[in-house]
């Protein structure tokens, strides 16, 4: 925009964007050269003429031009904010501080401004990597959705294999069960008609004597009565029929001798998972439980093998390893890479967890231990048997449990448990991502239970 052409404002610039104008033109106005505090205005040149030749107004406070200039104000005192208080966290004016931010820090705004905006700068810096921390931890859990689809199809696959061989064999036993049913009963039935087609014969045979005879008792000629006398046979052999009988057929042991054939079949597929065990196996690790990191209502053994819970919490060393909270235990060793196995004896034990923990975990507050929070574990209780994620998954216990294998995959991300008396798998959790150092981790949670134990694997079990 041009200039208006006047008298006094030839030489004068118009305002550009970043400077402050003046508050008493009219029309166009000029830039201001000064603020003055006392008046809350700012002057060109021209209109700063009075503040620099009246008395009165030359004792006004000027400043290098300034806009809001009413919102840099003290409301207060009706000075200029220029101290920061970091008490309060705001701006105040040289008489704050002698009032109400008395003994309060304060320095120049400019001071705090250059503080602020450091930090601000480094905010800024924090942003971008921020974003690319989570689109990184984005791919993470796509990456582990895809493997957890492919652990899901492959374990499906391999499932389903299993299931039709088991069903083919159920379905062959019960054939062979029913054909074994049905040819007992066609042998009984043959005998039967066997028997009734002879007694037939035998009443057929008696009946035709029976007649003659009568016949032959009616006659009343003497010749003919000897003659035929001579002629009639004695009567045809009979069995004895006292001693004959048909029993139904007996399937006593034919169902058990099925179910036996369908075991066979079964203890074969269990034998893949004692193949898969005894591979697990070999990856055993020495680990003894870590006394600095042990609850303080715990009680462990010299060897550092076994702990049961105590019941009354002792005095021990402050250690920020402790836990606190929940009685609770790690390991002195750990693992960041590679396999390793591990075998608890939970025998007579009515409440504890048994798993991996990475070395970050809430150590002193109560948290409901997940991946999610670093933990896995299986939880048993009266309540049943159950792998802890949110939402727990419940797992089929079908006999009490006297030992717990724990096989870890670091590498791969598997964390596997294992009925190491029954020899079964119990569950794995699959797709998991280690990022820290994991311990082998105990909870026992009942002062009456026998105390868990870290025994040494036997293969030959």
């Amino acid at each position: 925009m041009a200039c208006a052409t006047t008298s006094w404002s030839e030489e004068q610039p118009c305002v550009e964007p970043a400077e402050v104008p003046c508050d008493i033109c009219t029309g166009t106005q000029q830039k201001a050269v000064k603020s003055c505090l006392m008046c809350s205005a700012s002057f060109c040149q021209t209109h700063l003429e009075p503040h620099l030749r009246v008395a009165g107004l030359k004792k006004h406070r000027l400043v290098e031009p300034m806009d809001r200039l009413e919102d840099r104000m003290c409301k207060k005192h009706e000075r200029l904010l220029e101290l920061f208080c970091r008490t309060e966290q705001v701006c105040v004016c040289l008489l704050c501080t002698v009032t109400d931010h008395k003994s309060h820090p304060v320095v120049p705004l400019k001071k705090e401004y250059e503080v602020k905006k450091a930090r601000l700068g480094k905010r800024g810096a924090e942003v971008p990597q921020k974003i690319q921390e989570r689109k990184q931890k984005i791919k993470v859990i796509k990456d582990t959705v895809k493997l957890s689809n492919k652990d899901a199809d492959r374990e499906i696959a391999h499932g389903g294999q299993v299931f039709t061989a088991l069903i083919g064999c159920v379905e062959k036993g019960r054939d062979d069960f029913n054909q074994t049913v049905k040819e007992n009963l066609k042998s009984t039935v043959k005998r039967s008609e066997d028997l009734i087609k002879e007694l037939e014969q035998e009443i057929k045979d008696l009946t035709n004597r029976s007649s003659k005879v009568k016949r032959l008792s009616h006659t009343e000629d003497h010749l003919h009565f000897l003659q035929a006398f001579r002629s009639l046979k004695d009567p045809p052999p009979t069995r004895d029929w006292t001693t004959v009988e048909v029993r139904p057929p007996s399937y006593v042991g034919t169902l058990r001798r099925s179910l036996d054939q369908l075991e066979e079949t079964l203890n074969m597929e269990m034998k893949k998972c004692d193949a898969e065990l005894k591979r697990v196996q070999k990856y055993e690790v020495d680990v003894t439980l870590d006394p600095d990191t042990a609850h303080s209502q715990l009680i462990l053994s010299e060897d550092g093998k076994q702990v049961h819970d105590g019941g009354v919490r002792k005095k021990v060393p402050r250690n920020p390893k402790r836990f606190t909270w929940d009685t609770c235990v790690l390991t002195r060793q750990s693992f960041s890479s590679g396999r390793f196995y591990f075998e608890v004896q939970v025998k007579d034990n009515t409440d504890w967890w048994l798993g991996v923990a990475r070395e970050s975990i809430d150590r002193k507050g109560g948290t409901w231990g997940t991946p999610e929070t670093g933990n896995w574990t299986l939880w048993y209780s009266m309540a049943g048997l159950v792998f802890r994620d949110n939402p727990s998954v419940r797992l089929p216990l079908r006999a009490e449990l006297q030992k717990v294998g724990v096989f870890v995959d670091y590498d791969e991300g598997l964390v596997s448990f294992y009925d190491v008396e029954a020899r079964v798998h119990i569950y794995s959790a699959t797709g998991c991502t280690f990022t820290e150092p994991l311990y082998p981790f105990l909870y026992v949670g009942n002062i009456n239970s026998a105390p868990l134990i870290i025994s040494p694997v036997n293969q030959t079990d």
